[in-house]
């Protein structure tokens, strides 16, 4: 008799990766969660208070970051680079997070890894504040190579529509405050795995791919208490195409963000980067260059919010300003 398991799907495996991703989901769910794991479907109710609601969503994954987690079997922090992907993409617009749901795809199911990525997902739920409300995990013998999984998210946020942050009152003279990224978070690693191929070379007093594995920083906390104090204009996240793609995302106008790079120290894991052949002014468009996520504010507000956020731990540099012309940016 032929069974599913011929095929190369593991149904007992899936069970027993289940029961193990349950107990991780359950530490991130918060009151307005309506059911548990295992439904066919998430419910959520929306939290009291709000006049208008909008809800506000972002989906995104980890990309070939993975396949350094592979080479080095340590599958527990990618999974919160899943969740900062999407979830820092939502707080652009002031949103505060309120569920995230995952998919996990791979060719052989093996529940201590899929287990070990969930760890990481809820990990990154509770740094940002929401609840892992679902996903799927889906087994693909024949798709996927044996040992190698694929991790995307979907986050939903929540904000009143009067506090939506779209760049629309941004003007000339605003300041562009960077807040410090830690370390390469989840972008240009096709690149990296092509200069970067031993993962085991000293650096500093680690290795260059515990380096490398150091997951997305989450900046959803610090921000929402921000915004509770300052007006905050316009957000960027860092993420792919770098300074260059991300930062005039935040602009409604014909402006330029002038960006001093000598404003704050780059990381030194940008200039090995650069030591490669890797030529800098390029670096800008494919790397976060050790700012993960800007803000836009009036001058008179800049110094007050850099001493916020500092109190907050956050390691924040007024690192441009805004002035007239479509150029978008300028790299000084």
């Amino acid at each position: 008799m032929i069974t599913y398991k011929d095929s190369g799907v593991n149904i007992e495996e899936g069970y027993r990766s289940v029961n193990l991703i349950k107990a991780y989901a359950e530490k991130t769910m918060l009151p307005f969660v309506l059911n548990s794991i295992g439904s066919f479907a998430g419910m959520v109710e929306l939290p009291e208070g709000y006049k208008k609601p909008v809800l506000v969503s972002g989906t995104d994954g980890v990309g070939t970051k993975l396949d350094i987690a592979f080479r080095l079997k340590k599958y527990d922090t990618v999974g919160i680079d899943c969740v900062a992907m999407c979830v820092n993409d939502i707080l652009c617009h002031g949103a505060k997070p309120l569920f995230f749901l995952d998919y996990i795809a791979c060719g052989k199911l093996e529940a201590d890894v899929a287990a070990a990525l969930v760890k990481g997902v809820a990990d990154g739920c509770l740094q940002a504040g929401c609840s892992l409300i679902g996903g799927e995990t889906a087994e693909m013998p024949g798709f996927y190579p044996h040992g190698e999984y694929d991790i995307a998210g979907f986050a939903a946020g929540i904000v009143e529509k009067e506090s939506i942050i779209n760049g629309s009152d941004i003007e000339v003279g605003d300041v562009l405050i960077g807040l410090a990224s830690s370390g390469l978070h989840s972008n240009g690693y096709s690149l990296i795995r092509k200069i970067i191929p031993d993962l085991n070379m000293p650096f500093g007093n680690t290795t260059i791919g515990k380096v490398l594995l150091v997951p997305t920083k989450i900046y959803v906390k610090p921000i929402l208490d921000l915004i509770k104090d300052f007006k905050i204009k316009g957000m960027a996240h860092i993420t792919g195409g770098g300074f260059i793609e991300n930062i005039p995302r935040m602009f409604k106008g014909d402006f330029t963000a002038v960006i001093n790079t000598k404003s704050y120290p780059l990381p030194e894991i940008f200039e090995y980067i650069n030591s490669l052949g890797v030529d800098r002014a390029h670096m800008y468009n494919i790397f976060n260059m050790g700012i993960g996520f800007v803000l836009c504010v009036s001058p008179q507000d800049a110094e007050a919010v850099i001493r916020s956020l500092i109190s907050m731990g956050e390691t924040a540099y007024k690192i441009g300003v805004v002035r007239a012309g479509g150029e978008g940016i300028c790299i000084e």
